[in-house]
C-alpha cells in the first residue's frame, strides 16, 4: 500500500466527521417538578425554532423535586431550552383559557414568562463543551394529569 494513501485517510475523516471532540453533551436539570406522573421533555433549540419544534429533543420519565434530562451529541453553538412537563403523556403542552399552560412548563436562564412566551434574548446560552444547564419548571395552574 502507498504510505502517502496512509497519511490522507486520516485526515478524510476528520472531514467527514468534523474534528474530534467538536460535539458536547448537555446535562439539563429541572428543578420545581411537582409530581412523578408523565415525563420532563426539553427542546435544545437555534433561535429560528425557538418556541417551535426543535431538532435536538429528549426525555425522562418526571421524578418529583428534580428530574434530570440528558442530550447528547450537541454541537457547539447558541441555543435556548424549552422544557415541559408532559404529566398525561400525550405529546403536547395542555393549555386552559388564553392558552394559558396547564402543565408545567421552563425555559433556559428561567427566562421571564409575562403575559407570553420568553424572548430568545433571554433564553440564549452557549454550548462549547461537555455542559450542565439547570431551570425551574413553573406551573400556572392546580395538579393535573392522571390519577397516580
Amino acid at each position: 500500500m502507498d504510505l502517502r494513501l496512509l497519511a490522507v485517510i486520516p485526515a478524510l475523516l476528520l472531514l467527514a466527521n468534523g474534528p474530534a471532540g467538536a460535539n458536547a453533551d448537555l446535562t439539563v436539570v429541572v428543578t420545581n417538578v411537582r409530581n412523578a406522573r408523565g415525563v420532563v421533555h426539553v427542546d435544545l433549540c437555534r433561535q429560528a425554532e425557538f418556541l417551535k419544534d426543535c431538532k435536538l429533543l429528549a426525555e425522562a420519565q418526571a421524578v418529583a423535586g428534580t428530574t434530570i434530562v440528558r442530550i447528547t451529541n450537541v454541537p457547539p453553538g447558541e441555543y435556548g431550552i424549552q422544557a415541559t412537563h408532559d404529566e398525561n403523556n400525550n405529546k403536547k403542552v395542555d393549555s386552559g383559557l388564553f392558552g394559558i399552560p396547564k402543565e408545567g412548563v421552563g425555559f433556559s436562564n428561567d427566562a421571564p414568562i409575562g403575559f407570553g412566551p420568553p424572548k430568545w434574548k433571554d433564553a440564549i446560552f452557549g454550548i462549547a463543551g461537555d455542559k450542565t444547564v439547570t431551570l425551574k419548571m413553573r406551573y400556572f395552574t392546580g395538579a393535573r394529569g392522571p390519577k397516580p
